[in-house]
């Protein structure tokens, strides 16, 4: 289970797990309950590369950041810190 602390969004953290390059599952912790099921649902078995490429950049309102923007960096960093 990898773990992302997020920033500038209302969910606190978010967990998941990816095995051959498919996420397994998302947990965000805090947040809109519903939004977050749902975009954890949306992106079960959805390949990393895809994720990124559909939530990067999706801001919430007037901030600069969202979710599934923070899923999208958190998935980002994983590959950097796995390419090795």
């Amino acid at each position: 289970m990898e773990s992302y602390k997020t920033f500038g969004t209302c969910s606190q953290q978010i967990n998941f797990d990816v095995e051959d390059n498919k996420i397994k599952s998302v947990e965000f912790i805090g947040g809109c309950n519903g939004n977050t099921q749902g975009i954890a649902r949306l992106v079960q078995g959805m390949d990393v590369d895809e994720a990124i490429q559909k939530l990067g950049g999706i801001r919430c309102g007037f901030k600069i950041t969202s979710c599934p923007d923070q899923l999208a960096i958190a998935l980002s960093q994983y590959k950097q810190r796995h390419a090795q």
